[in-house]
């Protein structure tokens, strides 16, 4: 099986036992982007660094970046399009290689620019996706998003005569950060897996972000897992579970905990990488500092997870290395069981459509058989609303279309109103923060009203 520099230091880090934790981090200098990176790599943690590109060069205005960059501005990100291959070049030397790899993120629906020039210097590993990088971010069709990301993945298999052999990662487990139900995380981020797969990728990662409750979080890793064995064969693949994307705790200790409740998580569920989140983005852009800092939280809180002996929900063990054999019986979680079931019912469904998995992502959300709840995209049904059930479970009052039959647990409860759903967006950042003053454990928090 063909392995990606990224792909292939991700496996040793695995079969050593060590989770693989990475920042979203992103400065328009090149100095500054490479103190960062330096950073990253001297944690005491097993990292992968990142580049994350500003919002000019996400949505194309390099004229915007440029003048941004001639006038000394401080923009939001690494303008790698604008900077050239030179400099770009110049900012990973010494820097990336087989015990650093190092991703571009970008969050961009027309990426071709971006990842041309990415491969021009040596960056091979990036993420998102024809889905997951229209409906949140783009404001262009779905149609126009898939047929650039086709090309996108023609420019990095192209690259392979070069010797390079790229790495994406698919955001479609990330949909809108929060109040998205598992099931229809995992089947958008195994869609996109499908997607990349069939126009040629062989090292791909797959999103899982952290939602509202642990039990639900380790099931829906579980079933994204057993889906990816089944329909991604002779690729190279792994999981990268998000930090939760939502409204953040507010105080430090609130923080810490939530991270080390995404640490379990990816622990316990054989997950290979953590993007982590810094106890500082409730309020501002991280440092470098606090970046480092939330590294090496989360690689403390991995080591004493694997120090408990305790088996993951998947039968993978903890110490050394990690096995791919999950019992085929799920009986013991519910909740696997409930999302293996409606995501394997919305990736067949899909699937079905046509041979071609972007023409089968295109006519799925025309159909409404992809429909993602609170998403206002002209190319979303807009049917699906879900909310948080008392016992902190993200579940369905509204399925639309999407091709659940029976299997979905739903409920007769009324859609939330603009104030229901304020208050459902800061309940993780308010029961966090009162979890840790009373020094609650990471799997113990209990969402609160």
């Amino acid at each position: 099986m063909p392995r990606s520099l990224f792909g292939a230091f991700v496996a040793r880090s695995r079969a050593a036992g060590r989770l693989v934790v990475q920042p979203r981090m992103g400065f328009g200098a090149p100095q500054a982007m490479r103190d960062g990176l330096t950073a990253v790599k001297a944690a005491r943690a097993t990292t992968i660094g990142t580049v994350t590109l500003d919002s000019y060069t996400r949505v194309g205005d390099l004229d915007a970046a440029r003048k941004a960059l001639d006038e000394g501005a401080d923009i939001n990100g690494y303008p790698i399009v604008t900077h050239g291959t030179t400099t770009n070049r110049k900012l990973v030397e010494g820097l990336l290689g087989p015990g650093f790899p190092i991703q571009v993120r970008h969050g961009s629906a027309r990426p071709q620019d971006i990842i041309a020039a990415s491969l021009r210097a040596g960056l091979d590993a990036t993420e998102g996706g024809p889905v997951s990088y229209c409906l949140p971010y783009g404001r262009i069709s779905l149609r126009d998003s898939v047929r650039n990301w086709e090309e996108s993945c023609a420019l990095m298999t192209a690259a392979r005569a070069h010797g390079a052999e790229p790495h994406v990662e698919t955001f479609g487990g990330c949909m809108l950060g929060q109040l998205c139900p598992p099931g229809l995380l995992v089947a958008i981020s195994l869609l996109e897996g499908v997607f990349f797969h069939r126009h040629g990728v062989r090292s791909i990662s797959l999103s899982y972000a952290q939602q509202t409750h642990a039990g639900q979080d380790r099931g829906a890793v579980r079933a994204l897992r057993r889906l990816a064995r089944r329909f991604l064969p002779g690729a190279d693949w792994h999981v990268v579970v998000y930090t939760y994307m939502g409204v953040y705790p507010r105080t430090g200790a609130g923080a810490r905990l939530l991270l080390e409740q995404s640490v379990d998580i990816a622990v316990r569920t054989g997950a290979e990488r953590l993007i982590v989140k810094t106890a500082a983005e409730a309020h501002r852009i991280a440092t470098v500092e606090e970046n480092v800092q939330a590294l090496e939280a989360a690689a403390a809180a991995d080591r004493r997870v694997r120090a408990t002996g305790r088996p993951p929900a998947d039968g993978d063990h903890l110490t050394g290395g990690f096995t791919d054999d999950f019992a085929d019986d799920f009986a013991d979680d519910l909740d696997a069981q409930e999302i293996l079931d409606e995501a394997t019912s919305v990736v067949t469904a899909v699937l079905a459509l046509s041979e071609d998995p972007g023409t089968a992502l295109k006519r799925a959300f025309a159909h409404g058989l992809l429909d993602v709840p609170y998403c206002l995209h002209a190319d979303n049904m807009g049917r699906t609303r879900s909310y948080i059930a008392p016992d902190g479970r993200l579940r369905w009052s509204r399925t639309g279309s999407l091709p659940f039959g029976t299997t979905a647990r739903t409920t007769d409860a009324t859609d939330m109103t603009a104030a229901d759903l304020l208050g459902a967006l800061s309940r993780v950042q308010r029961s966090f923060d009162r979890a840790a003053s009373l020094g609650v454990p990471p799997g113990h928090v209990q969402l609160i009203n």
